[in-house]
């Protein structure tokens, strides 16, 4: 699989890395299933796992997946870049923003032991929060940072704009938002072009759309066509035409089982042209 840089100054990992959600969320396999797969796309080359102490069922089970992935990488820890966030809360299931300042000092305290580790990889804002500064939501992090809790700092679901904002707070190496072919905002809003202008690493998440997304993949008939033609499944094709629309890109689907993560992961070893990038995204 090739290989992409985590921004400016950081380490560099697989073309494709694992979101951790779908293995927390509801209808997550059980323990043994989900760390199978974790195992699987460490055995397909994925050096990259995505997660956040949030991917579980409610604010009883915060963390969940931290710990999953944990005890999933006992004895391979060092082969993995391990990415979490803090920015979210779960109130009896709900997703709602909270980025405070000391919740986000609490919630990256509680990533560290769920992880299991003395400092963070990547730590991530999930989200700007409309009721706090978003300097202040950034100022915390970089104090994590300094304290040495936390080695890289992302963001998520953020503008151009604020991506110069926080850059200014402390320095910046990914950035994640919403990227698939039913929404390709990052490429009309200028955060695809500032991460390539930046050298960020962009990390697009649900590049399938999503669950229902994914499923319907297979029922668009000239991707479809496309893909069989070149021996693919539509999802490995989606995830090699966002490798070669940027450099800078790095995908991070989701999967429950082996099957899934495999097929992702060899999408790590594709190389296509400037037409067959045209190619498929005609068929969006």
């Amino acid at each position: 699989m090739k290989e992409r840089r985590l921004g400016p100054d950081g380490p560099m990992v697989s073309a494709v890395g694992l979101g951790g959600m779908y293995l927390s969320i509801q209808g997550r396999p059980d323990e043994a299933q989900a760390i199978r797969t974790i195992h699987a796309a460490l055995d397909a080359g994925m050096r990259l796992i995505d997660t956040a102490d949030v991917y579980c069922h409610d604010h009883r089970d915060i963390g969940h997946n931290e710990r999953l992935i944990a005890k999933a990488l006992k004895g391979r820890r060092e082969l993995v870049v391990v990415a979490t966030k803090g920015g979210l809360v779960r109130p009896d299931g709900a997703w709602k923003r909270d980025a405070r300042p000391e919740q986000l000092v609490a919630a990256c305290e509680a990533s560290l032991k769920a992880l299991g580790v003395e400092r963070i990889d990547l730590y991530q804002l999930h989200a700007p929060d409309t009721d706090v500064p978003f300097v202040d939501s950034v100022g915390a992090i970089a104090r994590l940072r300094e304290q040495g809790k936390v080695h890289h700092v992302g963001l998520s679901n953020v503008s151009a704009e604020q991506i110069d904002e926080a850059r200014r707070v402390v320095p910046i190496n990914s950035v994640q938002n919403r990227w698939n072919p039913g929404d390709r905002s990052p490429e009309e809003d200028g955060v695809l072009a500032a991460c390539e202008r930046l050298g960020l690493a962009f990390l697009p998440y649900s590049p399938f759309g999503g669950a229902s997304g994914a499923r319907s993949l297979g029922t668009m008939e000239r991707l479809a066509a496309l893909a069989q033609r070149r021996g693919l499944s539509p999802h490995r094709l989606v995830l090699a035409w966002m490798i070669a629309k940027s450099p800078v890109v790095i995908p991070i689907p989701g999967a429950r089982r082996e099957e899934s993560v495999r097929d992702s992961a060899a999408a790590g070893a594709l190389d296509l042209s400037a037409s067959e990038v045209a190619e498929v995204e005609a068929t969006f």
